[in-house]
């Protein structure tokens, strides 16, 4: 027996869950677990139901899913995920911590993921990949365009074949081109302040000139607002007036790297629907 995460999207509805879990009671399929979450501002139905069977005909798989979708209202989205590992392309600057702490939660399993790649912009963290195996590509900036780096950038992450990119902590604004080149949902970033608070360069600058007595963190998708995307986790911890903006910049990475450990784990485990620019999180 295996298990398999059904994913469904569509408009609300009466009796929508009961119409997919009697889909999956004829396909013998046992329901472990469900999770749905209906919006009233727009009649949006989600849900994420963990179901065990036999999965080995991938023709007998889509004939389910053909049957989920026959008996759901017009539109409507459905994906089979299994748990295989993802395959995850990390892009960085200078700042280790959110790279460190993937790349030892990847070594030791407990993120289902394989790091495929790091590529950087500056080569100090080459090292640091390189003691878990995990190759290092240097792409520039020095000497050539913003265009030509984010295309030879591309070019490293198209090689790779990878399921996410995710920026930990890499310190480029990111052009359209460059986003639009990939699908919602496939780049993920982590933000070094709670959003919406302190949009843009230098939050803890920011936080600090505002004396706020909490500083966050926030990991989301990438989209062509600057820091606006969809968002996937948050958290926050307690500072003083004691605190400078160097300080605050250090107390600030313990929670981007729990913070963005936790939303890629999320995503990986397929718990994450994107509902216009917002997230609905299981």
């Amino acid at each position: 027996m295996e298990k398999r995460i059904l994913l469904t999207e569509c408009t609300d509805d009466v009796g929508l869950i009961a119409k997919i879990t009697n889909v999956c009671s004829l396909f013998h399929f046992n329901v472990i677990r469900q999770d749905q979450f209906a919006s009233h501002e727009d009649a949006k139905f989600f849900m994420r139901t963990v179901i065990e069977g036999n999965f080995d005909d991938d023709n007998s798989n889509q004939t389910f899913i053909n049957t989920v979708i026959g008996v759901l209202p017009q539109g409507a989205t459905v994906r089979l995920a299994d748990n295989h590992k993802r395959r995850l392309c990390v892009l960085v600057t200078k700042e280790s911590h959110c790279l460190g702490e993937l790349l030892m939660k990847a070594y030791s399993g407990a993120l289902n993921a394989d790091i495929v790649c790091v590529a950087g912009n500056y080569p100090e963290l080459g090292v640091l990949a390189e003691k878990f195996d995990v190759p290092f590509k240097l792409v520039s900036c020095e000497g050539i365009t913003k265009e030509e780096q984010e295309k030879r950038m591309m070019e490293v992450i198209d090689s790779t074949n990878c399921d996410y990119v995710i920026l930990a902590k890499y310190m480029r604004i990111l052009s359209p081109e460059f986003v639009n080149h990939y699908p919602l949902g496939k780049i993920i970033n982590i933000h070094h302040s709670f959003l919406p608070a302190f949009i843009g360069a230098k939050p803890y600058l920011q936080a600090y000139n505002r004396g706020v007595k909490i500083i966050g963190a926030t990991a989301h998708f990438v989209t062509n607002n600057l820091d606006e995307g969809p968002i996937i986790e948050q958290d926050v911890i307690k500072v003083t007036h004691r605190y400078d903006p160097d300080t605050l910049a250090k107390a600030g990475h313990d929670v981007e790297q729990m913070v963005l450990l936790r939303a890629v784990n999320k995503v990986l485990d397929d718990k994450v629907f994107i509902h216009g620019n917002k997230t609905v999180v299981f």
